[in-house]
């Protein structure tokens, strides 16, 4: 229920971004900024990478490649979908998977022993998870 303009609660008109709603396109901006900028993984090569991001050293290129495809596509899951309104349900698999992918990169992370790189992968991970419970949640649209 929203506010009217004399006090009384009315119904709120279908569409319309509400203070929940707000909180939830602004985190997917600012997440999808940073799953972006994870995804250089999947344009740079192997060896560019290496001395940025250490953990490419125990995958192969192929793999390392996949990873930040994956992250890339998620990113713009998070964002297109609703932004266009086609298929919005795959905003929150998207922040779902991502999430699932930031635990998994803890513990690679914690396998190696780097624990800067868990605490990236900690923010990244509750930040995809919130948006998640938002578009699955109660300010699903």
């Amino acid at each position: 229920m929203v506010r009217g303009r004399l006090g009384g609660a009315r119904r709120a008109e279908p569409g319309t971004v509400h203070g929940g709603d707000r909180l939830v396109v602004a985190g997917d901006g600012r997440v999808d900024q940073l799953f972006q900028q994870r995804a250089l993984t999947s344009t740079l090569s192997k060896e560019k990478l290496e001395p940025k991001l250490p953990w490419t050293a125990d995958f192969s290129a192929g793999t390392v490649r996949f990873i930040g495809l994956a992250e890339l596509a998620g990113a713009l899951g998070l964002v297109l979908p609703a932004a266009t309104g086609i298929a919005p349900i795959l905003s929150p698999l998207a922040a779902s998977g991502l999430a699932l992918m930031m635990v998994l990169a803890a513990l690679t992370h914690l396998r190696r022993k780097e624990p800067a790189a868990i605490v990236l992968n900690v923010v990244l991970f509750f930040a995809a998870a919130v948006i998640a419970w938002g578009r699955f949640g109660p300010y699903a649209g």
